[in-house]
């Protein structure tokens, strides 16, 4: 082996099993139910009352280009490379699709999209389509707790955006059916367009946090493309010179990447479903706060105080984010008036036109923890809860693991509850039964067309 070839072992490691990992059946199955969650919260993001899918969906069209692959929701189809950006953007608009606590990730916002481009462009088979999503995700994991998520934080990166990019190209080059060599050269020309900041917190339109999911996925399948056309890039990525572990933290693991590969995909078994449309960091507060609302019969008027106790590390996401979907101070005085956060609160203003709310949000406080809940972050998003009463009660409560994790999982039923309530927002009921059979017979369906059309018709029909 020549010594260049040495130089990139993880790069090459990590190449071969993107372009033909062999999926096991039990990550197969859990890739369909994350599927079919993440269409839901795609499709739902079509709404033209949300300014961000009518607004992307616009910018799409506007490019113009060969119509080879369907931008959800939308009516029409453009160049594979604009509907991923378009419909990566949609699917993670509404804070409500899969995510890995421990990597921080959006994955499935991200691989659906880029899995259903390069999908119908190629002709690719349902499972083909399922297998490039599992592929993508479990590099998008492996990159993460590579470079370590905090330490993305910490530099103002955001993980699903520079992660999501190789995950991207991984599964943009799977479904190419790009040879290790090309794929080597996909992920070193994913890491030249490796970005994302987290700066899109002070965007209250919150059209840029969504942007950066959409970015991925384009980035990716530019990456992909490029690779299978002879273009050169990168070589070593993850090895030499210099590497994403340089450029993106300050205390990489680089052994992580490919430790288990191919034995473990916990990039897709450990996703968690979401019950609430909000940052991940809010779940298990969401669900101790319910648990305490629910137990004690408490209303908004019963409420003196509700402090909540979050790690460090994280708690610039969410203590007083300008995003609604990312405040504490605004999602859990919604959850506490109506035992619930559904998408449209992301997107409409409660402060503005309820007044119990607004006046809710003047009783919460967010207080950072250095101690044990710090510690566990971000493997847990532990969180203790405090609630005090206008009549002298105190209750405390705390919250590990939210629901909806691998550990507490949502039943089926519930799961296909929250398809049909996203999709159905959109969607008429002959669609989304349309979708969801789709979506089940995904396995042995020799092409994607189906799939795409149902997805792709204007909201409303």
């Amino acid at each position: 082996m020549a010594k260049a070839d040495m130089q990139a072992v993880m790069t090459e490691a990590l190449a071969g099993f993107a372009s033909g990992a062999a999926v096991p059946e039990a990550v197969r199955a859990r890739t369909r139910t994350v599927v079919l969650d993440g269409i839901g919260a795609l499709l739902a993001a079509a709404n033209p009352a949300y300014s961000t899918g009518r607004l992307i969906a616009d910018f799409a069209r506007d490019q113009g280009g060969r119509p080879e692959a369907t931008v959800v929701g939308a009516g029409f189809r453009t160049g594979c490379v604009h509907a991923a950006l378009a419909n990566g953007t949609m699917g993670y608009a509404c804070d409500v699709e899969p995510h890995h606590p421990e990597g921080i990730l959006h994955p499935i916002a991200i691989m659906v999209p880029t899995a259903l481009a390069v999908g119908e462009r190629v002709g690719a088979s349902g499972q083909r389509f399922l297998d490039a999503v599992a592929i993508g995700c479990e590099v998008e994991y492996r990159v993460s707790i590579a470079l370590g998520p905090a330490e993305q934080y910490h530099l103002g990166f955001h993980p699903s955006a520079v992660c999501g990019t190789f995950g991207a190209a991984a599964a943009a080059g799977f479904l190419l059916g790009l040879a290790p060599e090309a794929m080597l050269r996909a992920f070193g020309l994913a890491g030249c367009q490796a970005s994302g900041m987290m700066a899109w917190e002070s965007d209250p339109t919150e059209n840029a946090r969504p942007f950066q999911m959409g970015m991925a996925a384009r980035n990716g399948v530019t990456a992909a493309f490029l690779a299978a056309s002879g273009f050169g890039g990168p070589t070593a990525i993850f090895d030499s010179g210099h590497t994403i572990f340089t450029a993106f933290s300050r205390n990489p693991s680089p052994a992580r990447l490919t430790a288990d590969l191919g034995a473990r995909w916990d990039g897709i078994m450990e996703l968690a479903i979401k019950p609430y449309s909000c940052v991940s960091f809010l779940h298990p507060a969401l669900d101790a706060l319910l648990d305490l609302v629910r137990a004690e019969d408490l209303t908004p008027q019963d409420i003196e105080q509700v402090t909540m106790h979050f790690p460090r590390s994280g708690v610039h996401c969410v203590d007083g984010n300008p995003l609604k979907s990312h405040c504490a101070q605004y999602i859990l005085p919604v959850a506490i008036a109506d035992r619930s956060v559904q998408v449209a609160d992301i997107f409409i203003d409660r402060r503005v036109s309820d007044p119990v709310v607004a006046e809710l949000c003047r009783r919460v406080r967010v207080v950072a923890d250095d101690g044990e809940l710090e510690q566990r972050f971000p493997d847990f998003y532990a969180t203790v809860i405090e609630l005090s009463t206008r009549d002298g009660r105190h209750f405390v409560r705390r919250n590990d693991i939210a629901r909806g994790y691998p550990e507490t999982p949502m039943s089926e039923a519930e799961i296909e509850a929250k398809f049909a309530a996203l999709a159905g927002s959109v969607a008429a009921p002959r669609r989304v039964a349309g979708l969801r059979a789709a979506i089940e017979g995904l396995p042995g369906a020799p092409e994607l067309s189906r799939l795409a059309a149902l997805l792709g018709a204007p909201a409303g029909e």
